[in-house]
Order: C-alpha cells, then structure tokens, then sequence
C-alpha cells in the first residue's frame, strides 16, 4: 500500500524537529533538563545536568532525584512534596541546596513542570535546574558591603555626634562646675550665693534639654500629648524667640482669628519651634525676616507626607540662603549639619522629626538656593471637647502635704540617691535608702513599711519595673513610683505605675509623691 507522500513529509517534519529539540535540550550547558517518570525516577539527562551535578548519563537514568537533595530535606520529606506540589498545581519552584556527585553543595534555583497527556493523566515532570551560587554569593558579598557601609557610617555619626555633644555639655559643666565652686568659698565666707546657685541651675537645664534632645531624636522620650493651643504658644515664646536671634533677625507672625487646639506635648513643641527659628536665623549671617504663620488644612493619604486627616500646620520660613536639592535631602539625616565643627551636632532636624512622627504628625521642609526655606510642623488636631490642663509645676511651698511619709528611695547612683533623699527630706518627709532592688527588697521584708517607694527603673540585676512587680506581689496596697527619662521601658512594665520623668524637679518630685499616695 503507498504512503501518501504528504502524511510522510508531515512525518519526517515532525521527525526532524523533534530531533531538534533533543539536540537542543541536550546542547544545552547552563541548564540541568531532564524528565522524571510519574514516581521521580530520572528517564533522561543532558548536557547541563551533566556538568552541573556530575553524574553520566548511565550513572544516573533510573535512580530516583532525591539523590541530588541534602539529607535536611530528604528529612523533611521536600522531594516528595515537591512532586506533589507540582502534580496538583502544575508547577513547583524553589530555591535551595543540592547536591553534586562528589558531595558538594550548590545553591539551585529548581524549577518541576506537570507533564500531562492528551487525556489530562500525569505521565511524568519535567526538571530544570539552575546552579545559582555565584549569584547568592555576590549578593551576599554586596550585603556584607551594605553592612560594613553603615557600620563605617554609624560610626562617624557617633564621631561627629560625640565632637557636637562632648563641645556643648563641656559649656554647660564649665558654667555649673565654676558657679558652684565660687559659692562654696562665699558661703564659707558667710557671703551671699543666690545668683551662681540660680547660673548652676540653668546650666544644669540647659544640659536637660541637650539630654531631651538626644531622647527625641531616638524616640525614647517620655510625651505628654494633650490639646494646646498655638497662638498661645508662640505668644508666650516670643521673649525667648526673640533673645535666641538677636536684634538683627525680626519675627513677623500671621495666625488666622480662630484656630483650632493640637494634641500635642507642649513643651516639646516649643523645643521644635525653637530649633527651627534658630537654623532659621543661622541661615540669615547679615539679618533677615522669620515669618510664623499657622492654618488648619486637611491631608489625604495620597499626598504623600506619610499621615492623614485634619492638622494644623504650624510654619516657619526664613528669607536667607536656602538649601540646593542635595542638602534638602540630607537635612533630617541623623547627624548632617552645616554648621562648623563644635557648632552644632546635627541633631535639631532629627530630633524635630522624631517628634513629629512620634505625636502622630510631620515635618516638611521646602527650599531653594538664594529662595529661603519653609519648615512646616504638622501637628493633628485634639479631639473636640478635650480641656486644656496647664501644665504648671508649682512652687515647693504650694504643694500639699497633708502628713509626713516615709520613703522608700531606691537608686544605683549615689548621687542621684542623694539628691533625691535631700529633696524628699526638705519636703518634711522621712527617708529609707537601697542601692538596688535586692536591697529595697530586704529592706521592705525587715520593715517597719515606708509609705511610699521610689524607685529608679535602670538597675542591674533588678530593675525599677521588675522591683515594683515584685513589691506589688509582696505588698499589694504599697504604692510605688518609677523614675526613668525613657517612654519605651521594656519588661512588660505596667502602664498604670506612676511614672515620674527624669531630670525632676523638687516641685514634680512632690506632685509624684502627692499624687501617689492620694
């Protein structure tokens, strides 16, 4: 019977280009290509396999491909899943280790196709692998790179912060350490020494605020967010504004009639207010014009500043020299400063933007060289119907005490122990001291019981929170306050113990008392 001579054309086509493929398949080198049976078992093997796990074909074809799988996976049963995850799915891809002939390991990108017949029955897979350890190598170099770039970069910014901070605490010492010194000698002379006590004062507040600083900008200090108003703010601040840049700078302020409160910390907004009026200034070496100016404006998610709803944004913009893109870029960075060495540490930007963020709200910065620059504080609005409480620290005197206490003060650091047993004792009040929890502990056991307990919450061995637990086991009715400068305070601390913000006053010290044993 003849062969119709298009069928065997059609035939020979189909012949040629599958011989083709084969050739192809098997040429290729970069690429293990081989077919695994329904049961796993390897049914061919090109080129590409051969040179990347080693194995001749004649080695290889029948024995089952979990041979090129690390004794880990073997372990967790990855071959066959794998298969089953291909077979129901159509398709598995994974990356991980394999193994060669001579034993070694390489990094696979490994890929397993379904194979289906006509009638949809699975009649096999198909297993491409590629060996990708250079790949993962050079990534994982470029991370180390990365990591041993930010540790080079973290390690400057500590020089540069370390130069700022060590030049500005070095003033405020020089200032506390010489008006002590001179009072010591005139009050053994008999002579009067109210005006270097008052110049250590401010000094050491001056270095409070330097510690305030370096707390916000690592988000570790402690917010009072409550509703304030701004007019009133600025109004208040304007002395201080007006000392901080001189009779060469004039503050010019624009505020509409009526303006809604903000949740806010108050005094920390004062803080940012004050950072930025002061680079303002900085930017203005011949003299210039600090426009303030506020309004109430809505922000939407697809703005872009990274908050949404109703704010007030609170502006400060300077007439000077302006920032390139490059440096308004650079601006918020942890540590860039233009300023000269020992002029600054680079932390006023970062610490306002801390703040920001942390109360819910944005700084925003809009510049030009030779244009000026706008700093805008986006502080969100207090809910409707909230009181504002002034935050006020009374005089020692005008606060109640309605019988004398004994306290229980618990510090590691002596001084600080001393110098709050010395404030609670000028309240009227009587004094335990321990030097760590252990001994507050031992202290409390032994008894008579103070009415109060005290505690620092940075200890070793035990800290203030973990000492208040204890005592709340112990003693439940005893009250206990925890002094720390910090918001985040891990440990589980409850957020119901009284939390007492260092640096104190006397006069907070007292309030803490009052309000705990109330």
């Amino acid at each position: 019977m003849a062969i119709d001579p298009l069928k065997r054309r059609q035939t020979e086509d189909l012949n040629r280009s599958e011989e083709q493929f084969r050739l192809l398949v098997e040429g290729v080198t970069d690429y293990a290509i081989y077919m695994l049976d329904p049961n796993g078992h390897v049914s061919s093997w090109n080129a590409g396999a051969r040179r990347i796990k080693g194995y001749e074909p004649e080695e290889i074809i029948g024995r089952h491909f979990s041979q090129f799988y690390t004794d880990e996976d073997k372990a967790d049963d990855l071959p066959r899943r794998a298969l089953e995850i291909a077979a129901c799915e159509g398709r598995f891809e994974r990356e991980g280790w394999r193994v060669r002939k001579d034993g070694t390991r390489f990094w696979a990108n490994v890929i397993i196709d379904a194979i289906l017949a006509e009638d949809r029955t699975l009649i096999g897979f198909a297993k491409i692998t590629r060996d990708i350890t250079e790949k993962r190598q050079s990534q994982e170099a470029l991370e180390r790179a990365q990591l041993e770039l930010f540790q080079a970069q973290k390690m400057e910014a500590v020089g540069q912060l370390t130069g700022g901070v060590a030049h500005d605490f070095n003033n405020l010492l020089m200032a506390i350490l010489g008006s002590l010194e001179i009072a010591k000698k005139r009050a053994l002379a008999g002579q009067d020494n109210a005006d270097l006590i008052e110049n250590a004062l401010q000094g050491a507040k001056r270095g409070a605020a330097l510690t305030q600083r370096l707390l916000a900008f690592s988000r570790k200090q402690e917010l009072k967010l409550e509703p304030v108003d701004v007019s009133d703010l600025v109004k208040g601040m304007a002395g201080l504004l007006q000392r901080s840049i001189g009779p060469s700078i004039e503050i010019v302020t624009s505020f509409p009639l009526v303006l809604p409160r903000v949740q806010a910390d108050g005094n920390q907004l004062e803080t940012a207010l004050l950072n930025l009026v002061v680079n303002a200034r900085d930017a203005m070496p011949r003299g210039g014009v600090i426009m303030l100016s506020a309004r109430k404006q809505s922000v939407r998610k697809a703005e872009g500043k990274g908050i949404q709803g109703e704010f007030v944004c609170l502006s400060v913009t300077d007439d000077g020299e302006g920032m390139d893109a490059e440096t308004l870029e650079k601006a918020t960075a942890p540590f860039f400063t233009t300023k000269g060495i020992g002029k600054g540490t680079g932390l006023g930007l970062s610490m306002v933007q801390g703040l920001m963020a942390q109360g819910g709200g944005a700084l925003a910065l809009k510049s030009s060289p030779g244009g000026g620059t706008t700093a805008e504080l986006w502080v969100p609005l207090a809910e409707e119907g909230e009181a504002i409480e002034p935050d006020v620290h009374p005089d020692t005197s005008t606060v109640p005490l309605l019988r004398e206490l004994t306290v229980l003060v618990v510090d590691d650091d002596a001084l600080v122990l001393m110098n709050t047993v010395l404030m609670l004792e000028d309240l009227g009040h009587k004094t335990l001291q321990a030097y760590s929890g252990e001994e507050a502990l031992r202290l409390l056991e032994q008894g008579p019981l103070p009415d109060l307990v005290v505690t620092d919450h940075a200890m070793p061995r035990m800290t203030g929170g973990e000492l208040a637990a204890e005592i709340g086991k112990r003693l439940p009715g005893l009250p206990v306050v925890l002094a720390s400068g910090y918001a985040e305070i891990p440990g589980g601390v409850s957020r119901d113990l009284p939390r007492l913000a260092k640096p104190f006053t006397q006069s907070q010290l007292a309030e803490s008392v009052a309000s705990a044993i109330s």
